[in-house]
């Protein structure tokens, strides 16, 4: 296959897919969502559009006329703004008309089933960076103390519950006290609001949703939410190892190393 369609939210994620897919000789064509994505972006793709969050009809056109069969959905989107920000079109009321839930994954296997009946077909991003996708163990940081791995395990009980809720995936948790979880904020706000309460020393869980469709919004951590950690003084992040992503991994990991921060990955 030639062509890869790029469905870009924000985030470094859209960035490294594109550097992976068109090392691998593919011609890389985005659509790109205004107020989201990274102007940047446009250095590393082929061929640019850019759209409003809500444009699924808009989106299918750009990708149809580039010859695109196959696209992934990359980054995330900050829920509040693209509320905010939502223009959808008659591809997404199309979409909205047949559904009974608007939570996440509903949401996104309904607009891939749509994509899939014009013709495109949504596939995984992780497929193409496999290099990035956490491995089991301590990956950075001194070995976790009883505390907190009595921490570890009650915040992936509850990060497991809350994805079964299909709400998010991130719990804060410290001295066996659960701080937050994470709804329409995002992961950062969570660490912050978490942190908030319980002060230094916290400790972040972020998992896979339990039957969550691994084509969209994998767990993703890279330098940004680490500095949100060293600014709050959490001590350690703890995420699922072959399903998150780790962006910036050299950087993350030595930032880890220098803020004595444990970042390991757990085996479900």
């Amino acid at each position: 296959m030639a062509v890869i369609g790029l469905i870009a939210g924000n985030g470094s994620l859209p960035r490294l897919f594109a550097r992976a897919a068109r090392a691998q000789g593919l011609t890389v064509v985005a659509a790109a969502h205004r107020g989201e994505t990274e102007p940047s972006l446009a250095e590393e793709v082929d061929a640019i559009s850019w759209v409003r969050v809500g444009q699924v009809g808009r989106i299918q056109r750009i990708l149809k006329k580039a010859g695109v069969a196959e696209a992934v959905l990359a980054g995330g989107f900050l829920r509040m703004r693209a509320l905010a920000e939502l223009r959808p079109d008659v591809g997404l009321l199309r979409v909205a008309s047949r559904l009974r839930s608007i939570r996440d994954d509903a949401l996104l296997r309904a607009v891939a089933e749509d994509f899939e009946a014009h013709g495109i077909r949504i596939v995984s991003a992780a497929g193409y960076l496999t290099e990035l996708l956490a491995p089991a163990g301590r990956l950075a940081g001194p070995p976790l103390e009883e505390a907190q791995e009595r921490d570890v395990a009650l915040g992936s009980e509850v990060a497991a519950a809350l994805g079964r809720a299909d709400v998010g995936q991130t719990v804060v948790v410290k001295d066996g006290h659960v701080l937050a979880l994470e709804a329409v904020e995002g992961t950062d706000a969570c660490i912050r609001r978490g942190a908030a309460l319980g002060g230094k020393g916290v400790v972040v869980v972020k998992r896979l949703k339990p039957g969550q469709d691994e084509r969209f919004d994998l767990p993703a951590v890279g330098p940004k939410t680490l500095a949100v950690m060293v600014d709050v003084g959490a001590r350690v992040l703890a995420v699922e190892a072959k399903k998150t992503l780790l962006l910036e991994v050299e950087e993350l990991l030595s930032a880890a190393e220098r803020a004595r921060i444990t970042i390991v990955a757990l085996e479900r």
